[in-house]
């Protein structure tokens, strides 16, 4: 029997937020199936993100590589594959892939409904384009797959599980089904500037100790950070209602339940935002294979990239892959499968950046440009190497370091392989003039 396949996406959310006392309910799945300890984004940014798992191709393939890039029509996405195989879609949330950059040019509807041709293949639908721009912490609107809008009144993330236990009290069971539920939180909300986690638990997280990546840094830490593990525990107890309704429906055991975020945060330490950057704080994620239809396998250090969820999900449905896919089947169910030597990361908007990531190493390197206007180059400049062995918070950058030299040589060297692999010229190194410290 072909299993349901939940994927619970979450935006914005660090690794080391998936804990026992953060989010035991998620922490649970993992334990009783398998979580992996090195989960990498590949474009650290919330729609080329999005992109990449929708198509199973890196950002500069699919032509999403910042946001505001519509999925080009005709782009066959994961509903259309499940679609195709006989299984019942449905999609929740933030979508983040119809609305176009300049005003008054392609489509605009990042307040209104996503038109039906732009919705991804997805059958049913409760979303939004742009949900922070329809929503906020407390109160807002969906669209459904018609493009009636359909209110909610409460702590939004609520709201949300709310249309996925809706959905899967309405099942019908005829066919498996492949839901995907995209959270807004614990993403700040951009017009008040400020991450809103439920009103009722903040207090509780008021004296979180801060995460040592970030406490040697100035950045807006201490304000933020209470409201953001409030919203991300707040997640948790959602997926335990959304565990307790397939439960209550039969379903739980035939069910796999996936649950990863778009990027990391690391509250405008590494530049003026929160995300756009190489560094862990904004590239490691949470990411937990459970349910009753996935066997227990603990616990995994091999290196996981959002670009092999694709494959891996197709995989676990017995979907054929398409060869066009750019990430490797993960180790969820069979154990011969070759680990990774290294994840690559496409960086744009904030700059045109490339990094690759090792369990030992980091390297990244830059290019003079626009990252909003240029989605690639050939010459690049050496911006960071870290020692991840001796170094995890990346505090001392050895970019600069002649002491350094062969490791460099060798970590450009993967670097320019992945880009290759990507689909990109052959990139040409060059020396950085200046190289920050951290």
């Amino acid at each position: 029997m072909r299993p349901n396949i939940i994927f619970y996406f979450s935006d914005q959310q660090r690794w080391d937020t998936l804990n026992e006392d953060i989010m035991p309910n998620v922490w649970e799945l993992g334990e009783e199936g398998l979580l992996f300890e090195n989960s990498f984004t590949c474009q650290p940014v919330c729609g080329p993100a999005r992109a990449c798992l929708q198509t199973g191709q890196y950002a500069t393939q699919n032509g999403c590589f910042r946001n505001a890039i519509p999925l080009r029509e005709g782009e066959k996405t994961l509903a259309d594959h499940f679609n195709e195989n006989g299984y019942d879609t449905a999609y929740i949330g933030k979508w983040h892939l119809a609305s176009d950059l300049l005003p008054g040019v392609g489509c605009h509807c990042e307040k209104t409904a996503v038109p039906k041709e732009k919705q991804g293949g997805y059958k049913y639908w409760r979303g939004a384009d742009v949900l922070e721009f329809t929503s906020h912490g407390y109160d807002g609107y969906v669209f459904d797959e018609n493009g009636n809008r359909i209110d909610f009144e409460g702590y939004r993330a609520d709201c949300i599980n709310d249309f996925a236990v809706e959905y899967i009290n309405n099942h019908s069971g005829e066919k498996p089904f492949f839901m995907f539920v995209s959270q807004l939180e614990p993403h700040h909300q951009n017009d008040h500037g400020h991450f809103e986690g439920p009103k009722e638990s903040v207090e509780q997280y008021r004296d979180c100790k801060i995460p040592e990546d970030l406490a040697f840094l100035k950045g807006d830490y201490n304000e933020e950070y209470p409201d953001y593990i409030a919203a991300v525990n707040r997640l948790d107890k959602n997926v335990g209602r959304l565990v307790g309704a397939l439960k209550e429906k039969g379903l739980y055991d035939n069910t796999v339940i996936i649950y990863t975020s778009d990027h990391g945060c690391h509250f405008k330490t590494r530049n003026v935002e929160y995300k756009r950057s190489c560094h862990d704080s904004a590239i490691h994620t949470p990411l937990v294979f459970g349910g009753g239809a996935v066997a227990r396998r603990a616990a995994t250090d091999c290196l996981a990239s959002l670009i092999d969820l694709p494959p891996t999900i197709l995989d676990l449905a017995g979907i054929e892959i398409p060869k066009s896919y750019s990430g490797n089947v993960l180790p969820v169910e069979k154990d011969d499968v070759p680990e990774r030597d290294c994840v690559f990361v496409q960086i744009s908007e904030s700059h045109i950046g490339r990094a690759v990531r090792t369990k030992s190493w980091k390297y990244s390197a830059r290019a003079i440009g626009s990252g909003w206007h240029k989605p690639r180059a050939v010459h690049y400049f050496d911006d960071y190497l870290y020692d991840l062995k001796n170094d995890p918070c990346e505090k001392n950058n050895l970019a600069g370091n002649e002491n350094y030299k062969k490791i460099l040589m060798e970590m450009r060297a993967l670097l320019s392989r992945e880009m290759v692999n990507a689909g990109e010229k052959k990139p040409v190194f060059h020396k950085a003039l200046k190289i920050k410290r951290y």
